[in-house]
């Protein structure tokens, strides 16, 4: 995944990305947007495009606007992002027959653990009805809600950060609604603590 020219990329950045390199090819990544529309076509039953694992932090000054959307969480209650605001946010695009994703859930329930009075922790499940959602929810002990966004709304309000089909993907929004950093990929924990710590901080 190459991370575009005009986004500073920090010392922290540069040795989270060497060390998620590992992960990226445990878990059969993909090489930029060729390589997840190749995975698209192939027609294979794995059920996921998954990403490189690259982590992108945005500077201040190129978060332009704060997201707008309206989901619809599996318990059929609403969300809208401007309600979220104040606090940073973590929204992990997941669905139930994504390796990766099964491969991170501990991961996210240990951090949504440690921060979940200081960050908001949201899921958007992008393909499963609400019965696998739940049953995924339950094996893997996921605390906090998440979306049932079939219908694409909160992927298409960061569509700019988050590739179509590309499964798992997590963005962490500062506290004014603003994309400020996404990992694409499966999560490598301490490289998402330390951004989280540095929204937290913020």
């Amino acid at each position: 995944m190459l991370i575009p020219s005009d986004l500073r990329v920090s010392r922290k950045q540069a040795l989270g990305l060497f060390a998620l390199g590992t992960v990226g090819l445990l878990s059969a990544c993909s090489q930029g947007q060729d390589s997840l529309a190749s995975q698209a076509d192939a027609g294979d039953a794995k059920g996921y495009i998954a990403g490189d694992g690259s982590v992108t932090e945005y500077a201040q000054g190129e978060r332009g606007q704060p997201v707008e959307f309206e989901g619809e969480l599996f318990d059929g209650s609403v969300v809208r992002a401007s309600e979220l605001r104040g606090k940073p946010v973590l929204i992990n695009f997941w669905y139930a027959g994504c390796a990766p994703c099964r491969a991170e859930a501990p991961w996210l329930n240990e951090l949504h653990e440690s921060y979940g009075q200081k960050v908001i922790f949201y899921g958007a499940n992008v393909r499963d009805e609400k019965g696998t959602a739940e049953a995924f929810e339950k094996k893997f002990g996921v605390a906090y809600p998440s979306f049932r966004d079939l219908n694409g709304k909160v992927l298409l309000a960061m569509s700019k950060y988050v590739p179509a089909q590309a499964v798992p993907t997590t963005v962490v929004l500062d506290a004014e609604g603003r994309v400020a950093a996404r990992i694409l990929g499966q999560i490598d924990k301490s490289v998402l603590k330390t951004l989280l710590e540095d929204q937290i901080s913020a």
